[in-house]
């Protein structure tokens, strides 16, 4: 292997080409010439004598060792970043770009409420949103993509911070004068077997359910799985079974203009929502201020202040 060391440069410009899988766009993106990008990529391979990319005239295809290469050349220019933001922001004061990675079972219920405020608050923070799967997010989180994730809690996570912010407790969801069960006198246990709607299998709202709302009997649980809460809202007003929502989703306009009643569970049936950053993150002080007005804000709607 060479003596040389790669170049900020050419760790850029490899990224760029394992997102964009084209050597014109990935240049483009760059804002550099292709010859001169491709003449970058080569010289990378020299440097570290393996081959990153096979081609042909068609087609760009990263090696097995160039995406590994990719992964590890993102995490450090995200350090690099983060040199940067130490050097350049004062310590606490939610400056410069941070990437944050939400679920769908969050994003459209709590970050429209609390984004025009925190614009306000903090003009200086540009909040980049990205939703997706806690799965993928995860994978994303740790190869230095995003800088943290709002998910739903708990999850098993290796690598990484938590900070709980609050409780979502979850509510039965039904069709007014359904017949599948007695609105006072529901027995989950003596539902109609394939009753229970819930989320597809990826959905950590899924295995939320299953637990916070203790269902033990599988036989209760319908075969259809929706692929959104919206999917699911519809579902229970078409009066084909019974699901569980999040309070957050029912404190929303999903139910408007259906006819899907809600009643809350026991306390102990909740998701806990939380914040998840990389262990020894330079920005956790920021974070801890986002997890905290969230918390504030969320306090501000439901005393109606």
């Amino acid at each position: 292997m060479s003596n040389r060391l790669p170049t900020i440069r050419q760790l850029q410009y490899l990224v760029a080409l394992t997102r964009l899988q084209h050597f014109g766009k990935a240049a483009e993106a760059c804002h550099v010439s292709q010859p001169a990008f491709s003449i970058a990529i080569r010289e990378l391979e020299s440097c570290l004598d393996s081959q990153l990319v096979d081609r042909d005239n068609k087609h760009v295809v990263i090696t097995k060792v160039g995406r590994a290469v990719s992964e590890q050349a993102q995490r450090i220019l995200n350090d690099i970043q983060e040199l940067q933001q130490i050097a350049g922001f004062s310590k606490g004061n939610m400056q410069g770009r941070l990437s944050l990675g939400v679920i769908p079972t969050i994003a459209p219920f709590l970050l429209p409420t609390v984004l025009p405020g925190l614009r306000e608050s903090y003009p200086a923070l540009e909040l980049i949103l990205y939703e997706g799967m806690t799965e993928e997010l995860y994978r994303q989180l740790l190869v230095g993509s995003l800088d943290f994730l709002l998910l739903a809690l708990p999850y098993d996570l290796k690598g990484v911070e938590f900070l709980t912010l609050f409780r979502d407790p979850f509510h039965l969801a039904y069709r007014e004068n359904t017949m599948i069960l007695q609105e006072d006198h529901y027995d989950l246990e003596k539902l109609p077997d394939e009753s229970i709607f819930l989320l597809q299998d990826g959905h950590c709202l899924r295995g939320h359910s299953l637990s916070a709302c203790r269902i033990s009997n599988q036989a209760k649980l319908s075969p259809v799985s929706a692929s959104s809460l919206l999917t699911l809202v519809q579902m229970v007003d078409a009066d084909l079974g019974i699901s569980f929502l999040p309070e957050m989703a029912v404190n929303s306009s999903l139910l408007t203009n259906t006819k899907v009643k809600t009643r809350a569970l026991s306390d102990d049936s909740y998701r806990d929502i939380g914040l998840v950053w990389r262990k020894g993150s330079s920005r956790e002080n920021d974070f801890r201020i986002f997890g905290d007005f969230l918390c504030h804000n969320r306090q501000m709607e439901n005393t109606g202040e």
